[in-house]
């Protein structure tokens, strides 16, 4: 079956490749990364207001400030008392090129614990804050 017979009578083998198990194989790995995908998001949830503002493009890391709506301050994923808050960012900012500092602050924070965290952050020298929103 697998070969066909030439005009002098000797066999020549068929070379073609069945691709169906190739695509069965393929759409089953689309469909697991497809449900894995939403899965694999990182981060603190924080419920952040809406805006009518333009997403940045951001090239580097970024350096996150996250404060929540019971005032905590986390700098990444790691939790910072805001007292602590102007040395660690001081210690970070000494081993970065860029002095950018993005805020995600809950929209239900206390005022004063967004303001102490952006003083900050200004007094551990960041040259470039930014403000994290939702678009509406």
């Amino acid at each position: 079956m697998g070969a066909t017979r030439s005009r002098g009578g000797s066999y020549q083998p068929l070379s073609e490749i069945n691709v169906t198990p190739f695509v069965d194989v393929m759409l089953v790995l689309l469909i697991i990364f497809m449900v894995t995908a939403p899965m694999m998001q990182q981060g603190i949830d924080v419920d952040l207001p809406e805006t009518s503002t333009q997403p940045l493009r951001v090239t580097d890391e970024p350096l996150i400030l996250t404060v929540k709506k019971d005032g905590r301050t986390f700098v990444g994923r790691k939790e910072i008392r805001p007292e602590d808050l102007k040395e660690k960012l001081a210690a970070i900012f000494e081993g970065r090129d860029s002095k950018e500092l993005f805020l995600r602050a809950d929209k239900a924070a206390p005022y004063g614990a967004v303001v102490k965290a952006l003083a900050a952050a200004r007094e551990a020298g960041a040259k470039k804050l930014g403000m994290v929103t939702e678009p509406e």
